[in-house]
């Protein structure tokens, strides 16, 4: 043992601060410098990681490094942020002598400081060490790109800033991942209707535009992105839009890998291109009462948003601009102003975003969700990935909430690496000089104190109807009068400034009322609940939890008239939300083990190669690390008490009982030889690196353990194996022995019914004797009698034994019996799985197979097939245990197999791959193109069937139904299939005739009206039309603005025509309901209207305009052409 004050490098300290000989700020920067630029971005601080972003790829994150730091010991490997996560796994299973305890990962740093990218890697590496090949664990790394998509865009300081933050727990039963669970915090939605100069809306927007086809946009209804005003001026230069199109194949990749249903995407995409549209709409007075109408520049914007948030587009008007409630039964409506009517558009299109955001996380963890019994307890390992620290030129209330989080974050670390070390040094008795630290604990009273915190206060004025953002400013200077960690702005500037842990933040206090009330319009939610786009009303039925989460399947109570505060009498504010959200962060974090990584931005200009050694220096000042430094080197960070220590190595003593005492454990540091620990009152006192050179001690007696009882193994089985040898030896020698003696019996008899043969024959007597057994029969089938041991069932030393001796084996029969059984019933089950679900969808248009689908051949018959092919051959099979297809390819020196899975939403992918395709035949395309990992290894040509070089797929084995005579299966004719022959190859053509039929069908059912069933289903698509007219009547408009004269060409013509009779056809109730109120006007307005259809002349209807608005002013859908535009009858 040495005292408290000696110091010495720890064993592999190359890249670790820690072992620093002086430790100052100009040391600890010309460290971090000479690695950086070495293009060593990760150091060691003892057991804390600090990560520099590099700006650029680097070659540190391959299949090669991440199989180095899979082992526990990574101490003498370079530092890197996979040794973080191999630490925190092999923690979570106990290894090294450590009993099984959640871990925590908290990745930490200032915007654009890489926290996302290190998640990322985290994740990778955390998959590749319980050997993540099963789907689960590619469907959790298709997680982050979704996530994204939707959560990210680009700031100042990052162009791939997170808008959100994120706890992601993994569940383990012992080392597989069973589950997984996503928290997602303060998702910044005023970023969907605002961005400050240089920055972006969510990524998820500018994908679509640059990864939809042409006809997908016009299904959407979206039109050129400089139209939007959302969005406006910021879509990017060509280059960029080509990233943007490979980023949203891989969104929708991901979306098919975690399982999202093909209807869910296109509603969400839907409600995406509403929100666009939404933003559009602008507002002007009416000239008669001075009341507000929708511009008529933005009336196709409405009836656009209305059809892709599948409402009636006069209902959305009246959301926007007016409120209507119901006191003592009567309606009272009372009109916005322009501004309110500009919010309720913007409050509408965050909270559809927002409730989307919401809906894909709360699927994820649906779809994640662990699969194992209740009973059975889990560990976890969480990751937190959250915004950084952010200081703009203008700061709102989000910047607020992030910055709040990231103290809370601070106070964390603090605390586990100063607060609780140098308590436990003064309850222990330890001589030790305290390490001073910047303690943020006041900054978090000023904003979470209650009742006069700011949060707090901020709550209490949003509660008040008449309150104000300069009431609230006031509030807060007359509270906080003579806080050192609180300023007021000068002058009439509505703001305060906050001295936080990273320095002083100005606030502008503009919004901070709205944004925390977080109200919508009244009756938005009653609208779209009603909307038949089913997702918008699954999102606003859902409730939301008091730490904001979306909750689908919990319905929401609505009152009819009331708006949306009455309705939601429990709803927290924003700002009370997020408070929660991070109390519940904390507990998680506080009862698990934390590991920590420190981000780093080395400049500002996002520039590779480049280090700011002011930008660099000021992170490190107010991250604390000089003081990290400190007490790692001199402190000791690993504290465990007696007891936990002699219990987790005592077997170091290798004793069969240690007790768990304070000698004990001296016993056992003495036999390990370890130095600089200290053992104080209750516990003992370890460096950071003490517990890693304790698990090599243990991991060494483990191995030890392993080979000794190998060794005993294997002398155990031996002697077994002599014995059992002897006895069946035995057992042969008695069977070959009564062999002979029944062998001599039956010359016997023979040689006695001979003799019997050559005397007279008898006369009969009344009494018949019993005749003997042919001696041929009995020469050729030797009875055997029952063997009596379980030594005679079948062991592989048989035909060694003696080959020509049968040797009985006891319930053969039997057993074989059940297992054909069994195999038949799995392989009926399976060939009625791709009957009823599968023939349809990978036969070919002409009714054929493919040429590389095989039916339900064994792995044996696959190789043999392949086995004199070219590398890359390949076919497809079904499997024999179950619903699903084999890959089976001939790769280089072998054949591989690949299970075929099929995803909830009806996609395929190979088990361990990344991508999910649409059909088997895309699957196929990909992987002639694409590698299958980890060979990488591509398909080349397809093996068709062995008997027939012309590939006669009505033979194809496993597709065709046996015959009734065939081991005595079902006959075709009692087949649960409709209509099946009973030829003797009757599958294939019976689904050809299925497939014509349903061919010749098609077209027909595309011109009936679809049912209110269908019509549910397939929401969206009934909408198309209505989309396409506000599309028409848009750009229209756009060139009338500019001076263009507007003609539609015949082809458009006849297509705007279309659209109108299809939008009548889906709404003839309305129709219907118009012909009964208007009588002979309607017949004559209807006989005019077949003429002019007839003509195809766009001309103005006069007698329309003579027409009374109250007879038609309920017809939702019929549109006439009047002066070159499309406009209602109303």
């Amino acid at each position: 043992m040495v005292s408290l004050g000696e110091r010495g490098p720890p064993p592999g300290a190359a890249g670790d601060l820690a072992a620093l000989a002086e430790l100052d700020e100009a040391a600890l920067l010309a460290g971090l410098r000479e690695r950086f630029l070495r293009q060593h971005i990760y150091t060691d601080i003892g057991d804390i990681l600090v990560a520099m972003n590099p700006f650029q790829p680097l070659p540190l994150y391959g299949r090669e490094v991440s199989e180095r730091y899979r082992s526990l010991r990574t101490d003498a490997l370079p530092p890197h942020i996979f040794a973080v996560a191999s630490r925190a796994y092999h923690a979570m299973l106990g290894r090294g002598g450590g009993g099984p305890r959640n871990q925590c990962i908290l990745i930490s740093g200032e915007s654009g400081a890489g926290k996302t990218e290190s998640t990322k890697l985290l994740l990778q590496h955390i998959m590749n060490l319980c050997k993540g090949n099963s789907q689960l664990e590619q469907q959790i790394l298709q997680v982050n790109p979704l996530l994204e998509a939707f959560g990210n865009a680009q700031t100042v300081m990052n162009d791939n800033s997170s808008r959100f933050g994120k706890y992601i727990q993994l569940r383990f039963q012992e080392n597989r991942v069973q589950g997984a669970k996503l928290s997602e915090y303060l998702l910044e939605k005023s970023r969907v209707v605002q961005q400050d100069t240089g920055e972006r809306n969510f990524h998820i927007f500018y994908y679509m535009f640059a990864g939809l086809s042409s006809e997908q946009k016009e299904m959407y209804g979206l039109l050129d992105p400089s139209f939007y005003r959302y969005i406006s001026g910021r879509f990017g230069t060509q280059e960029v839009a080509e990233c943007w199109k490979h980023k949203y194949q891989e969104v929708c990749n991901a979306l098919d890998m975690v399982g999202f249903q093909e209807q869910e995407q296109v509603d969400m995409q839907a409600i995406l291109a509403g929100v666009l549209s939404l933003g559009n709409v602008t507002f002007q007075p009416e000239e008669s009462n001075g009341t507000l109408k929708v511009s008529e520049a933005s009336q196709g914007w409405l009836k656009a948003a209305a059809g892709q948030f599948g409402v009636q587009e006069d209902e959305l008007l009246k959301c926007l601009i007016c409120t209507t409630s119901v006191t003592r039964g009567e309606q009272i409506q009372r009109f916005h102003t322009q501004q309110q009517a500009e919010d309720a558009r913007d409050s509408i299109a965050k909270v559809a975003y927002g409730r989307v955001f919401g809906w894909i996380v709360c699927k994820i963890n649906e779809l994640l969700a662990e699969n194992v019994d209740p009973e059975v307890e889990l560990r976890e390992i969480g990751i937190l990935d959250i915004f950084g620290f952010e200081n703009f030129a203008v700061n709102r209330f989000e910047q607020l909430c992030i910055n709040l989080a990231n103290e809370q974050l601070q106070h964390f670390f603090n605390h586990h690496i100063f607060q609780l070390e140098q308590a436990a040094y003064k309850e222990e008795g330890l001589p030790w000089e305290t390490i001073t630290f910047n303690n943020n604990e006041p900054i978090l009273n000023l904003l979470l104190a209650k009742p006069i915190g700011l949060l707090s206060l901020l709550d209490e004025q949003s509660a008040f109807p008449q309150a104000t953002d300069k009431t609230f400013v006031d509030k807060l200077n007359s509270s906080f009068k003579g806080n050192l960690h609180f300023q007021p702005a000068r002058g009439r500037v509505l703001g305060f400034s906050i001295i936080h842990y990273a320095g002083k933040v100005q606030y502008t206090a503009g919004g901070f009322l709205e944004k925390n009330r977080d109200t919508l319009p009244a009756n938005v939610r009653g609208l779209f609940i009603n909307s038949v786009t089913p997702l918008l009303s699954v999102l606003f039925t859902a409730t939301v939890s008091r730490t904001g989460t979306l909750m689908p399947h919990v319905k929401a109570k609505v009152i009819p008239g009331a708006d949306d505060k009455f309705n939601s009498t429990r709803k927290q504010s924003a700002g009370a939300q997020f408070r929660h959200s991070l109390m519940v962060l904390m507990e998680r974090m506080y009862s698990a083990n934390p590991h920590f990584v420190r981000c780093i931005k080395p400049n500002s200009q996002k520039e590779p190669g480049v280090l700011d050694n002011q930008v660099v220096l000021l992170q490190l000042r107010y991250n604390g690390l000089l003081e990290t430094i400190r007490i790692r080197r001199d402190g000791f960070s690993w504290r465990p008490s007696f007891e936990e220590f002699a219990e987790r190595y005592g077997i170091l003593l290798v004793k069969p009982d240690v007790p768990l005492t304070k000698e004990s454990c001296l016993k056992i540091l003495q036999s390990t030889e370890l130095k600089s620990w200290i053992c104080g009152k209750s516990r003992l006192f370890f460096k950071y690196w003490h517990q890693e050179q304790l698990a090599k001690c243990v991991e060494r007696l483990e191995r030890a353990a392993v080979i000794i009882q190998k060794v005993f193994r294997g002398f155990r089985c031996k002697k077994s194996f002599l014995k059992l040898l002897a006895e069946l030896r035995a057992q042969a020698q008695r069977l070959q022995e009564e062999a002979e003696r029944e062998r001599i019996r039956q010359l016997a008899l023979a040689a006695e019914a001979q003799e019997r043969n050559s005397l007279p024959v008898p006369m009969p007597r009344k009494r018949r004797p019993q005749s003997s057994p042919h001696p041929s029969d009995q020469s050729q089938q030797p009875p055997v009698p029952r063997p009596r041991s379980k030594l005679t069932e079948s062991t592989p030393f048989d035909n060694f034994l003696n080959p020509s001796v049968p040797c009985p084996i006891l319930g053969t029969e039997e057993q074989t019996g059940e297992e054909a059984k069994m195999r038949k019933l799995k392989r009926g089950a399976t060939l009625r799985w791709f009957k009823e679900t599968q023939a349809q969808k990978v036969m070919q248009d002409d009714g054929a197979f493919p040429s590389w689908l095989h039916g339900m051949i064994s792995r044996r018959e696959a190789e043999n097939l392949l086995i004199d092919k070219p590398l890359g051959c390949f076919l497809v099979r079904i499997s024999q245990s179950r619903p699903g297809y084999i890959l089976t390819y001939r790769g280089e020196g072998r054949c591989r197999h690949y299970m075929v899975q099929m995803q909830p939403n009806a996609h395929y992918v190979i088990l361990g791959e990344d991508r999910a395709h649409a059909s088997l035949t895309d699957l196929v395309r990909y992987h002639q193109s694409v590698g299958i990992q980890p060979f990488m290894e591509i398909l080349t040509v397809p093996c068709g069937q062995k008997s027939s070089e012309s590939l006669n797929y009505e033979n194809l084995e496993g597709l065709t139904l046996s015959s009734p005579a065939d081991k005595g299966e079902t006959p075709p004719e009692k087949q649960s299939y409709p209509s099946m022959p009973s030829s003797s190859k009757p599958a294939l053509q019976w689904f050809r005739r299925t497939k014509n039929s349903q061919n010749q069908q098609a077209p027909e059912k595309s011109r009936t009206k679809p049912s209110s069933g269908e019509s549910s289903q397939q929401a969206f698509p009934r909408l198309r039309s209505s989309i396409r007219l506000a599309m028409q009547e848009i750009q229209q408009d756009w060139l009338l603005d500019k001076g263009f004269a507007y003609q539609l060409a015949p082809a458009d013509a006849l297509q705007q025509q279309r659209d109108h009779c299809e939008i009548q056809d889906t709404n003839q109730h309305q129709i219907l309901a118009v012909k009964e109120a208007s009588g002979v006007w309607w017949e004559q307005v209807e006989e005019q209207c077949r003429e002019r259809r007839k003509e195809g002349s766009l001309e103005s209807f006069d007698f329309f305009e003579e027409a009374s608005q109250d007879m038609v002013r309920g017809m939702f859908a019929l549109r006439v052409p009047r002066r070159g535009k499309l406009y209602p009858f109303w």
